[in-house]
């Protein structure tokens, strides 16, 4: 892997636009590792503060992977009439009686990915996409419509619900539950920035977002509506602190957290004479075993 890594940072070097079969070779070569999971743009290190860390050659293959990929039409072809909407069909996109073509554009390097049978991937007919060269664990379901971007990771047992986004370069454990339009933001660049990571048996709640400079340690539950940035302060009423992120440091959530959206008073200024609020999220309480039996009842839709 040392090989592929020092081939891959030197041609990102390069400061060119004609790309030869070295570049393919190489990026063909990367992007196979992406798709099993052999590299990753982060991953677990104990010797880190944060327990993990950023692998900035991956995030420079992946940009690599656009810059040498052509804009091409590409074709879904579908043989059976009813698999899928027919919302949108007229009688150019119809190829043959019974068989459909849905026409995209994107860079020739980032097809949609083939997922290999021996996983038990899971993906419920309705309108998901899945980019090349993401990592997609055994035993994953996909409710329709959902998305998973280039150089994810999804580990294994984890669901990603109808409306949900898994973003460029997140990192998402085992048995995580991104329920129905979660949003989980992705870090391409800056290329040293930590991605969004969602450690594993989390349990993120519909219409939730976590984005860039954030990390939710195992076993969170995070409350319907939820919204975490790196920007925005945590309130730990539990524990009685308060968590941001410091630096390069990201807003790091603790294992086992129970957090809800929540608010705090202006207390100076125009806002405090208007009465106004900003928008936080609280930590209330850690898991129990009452919150362990409403995790657990997830596992019925699965």
């Amino acid at each position: 892997m040392l090989d592929l890594q020092i081939a891959i940072e030197q041609l990102y070097a390069r400061q060119t636009d004609e790309f030869g079969d070295e570049y393919f070779r190489a990026f063909d070569e990367f992007k196979s590792a992406l798709n099993e999971g052999r590299v990753r743009a982060a991953e677990p290190d104990p010797a880190s503060p944060t327990g993990w860390k950023v692998n900035t050659w991956v995030k420079k293959g992946i940009l690599l992977g656009f810059r040498i990929g052509c804009v091409v039409e590409m074709h879904l072809e579908v043989g059976g009439r009813f698999a899928l909407p027919l919302s949108g069909i007229t009688d150019e996109t119809r190829r043959e009686p019974g068989g459909l073509s849905y026409q995209f554009r994107d860079k020739h390097t980032f097809p949609l990915k083939q997922l290999p049978r021996d996983q038990n991937i899971r993906i419920v007919p309705g309108g998901s996409s899945i980019r090349d060269g993401c990592y997609i664990g055994k035993n994953v379901t996909c409710m329709p419509p959902m998305y998973v971007n280039v150089g994810a990771y999804v580990d294994d047992g984890a669901m990603i619900d109808s409306h949900a986004l898994v973003g460029s370069c997140a990192q998402v454990g085992k048995r995580v539950h991104l329920s129905a339009g979660a949003q989980i933001g992705g870090v391409l660049e800056p290329i040293g920035a930590m991605p969004v990571i969602v450690e594993d048996e989390v349990l993120v709640g519909g219409n939730c977002g976590v984005y860039e400079g954030t990390m939710v340690g195992k076993g969170t539950v995070l409350a319907a509506g939820t919204i975490l940035t790196g920007s925005t302060p945590v309130y730990d009423l539990v524990r009685d602190a308060v968590y941001r992120r410091e630096g390069e440091r990201p807003l790091m959530i603790p294992p086992g957290a129970v957090v809800v959206p929540g608010a705090r008073a202006i207390t100076t200024g125009r806002g405090k004479e208007l009465g106004l609020s900003l928008y936080t999220p609280v930590i209330i309480k850690y898991r129990d075993e009452k919150t362990d039996q409403a995790v657990r009842l997830e596992e019925l839709l699965r």
